[in-house]
């Protein structure tokens, strides 16, 4: 990355973290009763100890190409970080995949208790629901109502919980690359997808560009995935602020470990070059998205 693109998705995660600091507190809303303070501070621990952001960055960044950037998009950006932030919790702990180390801090489950690291992912997700309906999203209610249906559909059932469950299944056991691809469009791609639909859908895009922000937001998913098999392969806990080689020690079965390294490096680049073709016809507009498509693809951690 270049400095000034390292600038600016620094200071777009830091909106992002504003947001999420300020949903995050002990004061109620309007209907609470209370928020018990070991909750709020698991809750803390689980979304505001950093992460590249990449996923509200992208609603964010697709608004924008629309000519949205205000607060509501923000908003509606951190609701899906903090599905994202719930989901890793959740994935951290024992049950799971079974991780002392996220961004290189202890999880939730090792710095608090399995209990306040179950409801704090409880309570992160219900969050999220709250957060995109609120009136500053979009003065459409009909378009708020679409935006928190496909998010609960991109995370739940047929999407990212029910890719995990399917990845659970797939550990020591043979997976063909049909089912590979199945499982990771939905563990890893939907969250991905949702985000670049939501921003174009949120900047008023017309139908055909919604669809082909969608079909980038899945090139993405998949791009993100295969070089995070490549990192769980090569690269070094230290870096990666987790641990590495999992993937193998559970027996789960992989693109990498299925095509090589090799041809998973030539997909990973026929899908960049797919991914600049869409956004060939929003001109110097895109610049930003061109620039976050080579990030997830030739990232080091």
């Amino acid at each position: 990355m270049t400095f000034d693109l390292k600038t600016h998705l620094a200071n777009q995660a830091g909106r992002v973290e504003t947001a999420l600091d300020t949903l995050l507190q002990e004061a109620v809303s309007d209907g609470e009763i209370s928020r018990p303070q070991r909750l709020i501070a698991a809750m803390r621990h689980g979304a505001l100890n950093g992460g590249k952001r990449l996923r509200p960055i992208l609603v964010m960044e697709t608004a924008k190409l629309f000519g949205r950037s205000d607060d509501g998009v923000v908003h509606a950006a951190s609701a899906l970080e903090l599905i994202h932030c719930y989901s890793l919790v959740h994935d951290d702990l024992p049950a799971m995949d079974d991780d002392d180390l996220r961004r290189g801090q202890p999880t939730v489950h090792k710095a608090f208790d399995e209990a306040a690291a179950i409801l704090a992912g409880d309570a992160l997700l219900t969050l999220a629901f709250d957060v995109i309906t609120e009136d500053d999203i979009h003065p459409d209610a009909e378009l708020r109502l679409r935006l928190a249906r496909e998010l609960s559909r991109a995370a739940g059932i047929g999407g990212m919980a029910g890719g995990q469950m399917l990845d659970l299944e797939s550990e020591h056991r043979e997976r063909s690359e049909t089912e590979i691809r199945h499982l990771q469009s939905m563990k890893t791609g939907a969250l991905l997808r949702y985000a670049c639909r939501a921003g174009a859908i949120l900047g008023n895009a017309p139908e055909d560009d919604v669809a082909r922000l969608t079909r980038f937001g899945e090139i993405i998913g998949l791009a993100f995935q295969l070089a995070d098999d490549l990192l769980d392969v090569e690269a070094s806990p230290e870096v990666m602020g987790k641990a590495t080689g999992k993937d193998a020690e559970a027996g789960k079965a992989t693109l990498v470990g299925l095509m090589g390294i090799e041809k998973t490096r030539a997909e990973l680049q026929a899908l960049l070059n797919e991914a600049h073709s869409l956004l060939e016809a929003y001109g110097d507009r895109a610049a930003l998205l061109h620039s976050l498509a080579d990030y997830v693809v030739n990232r080091d951690s």
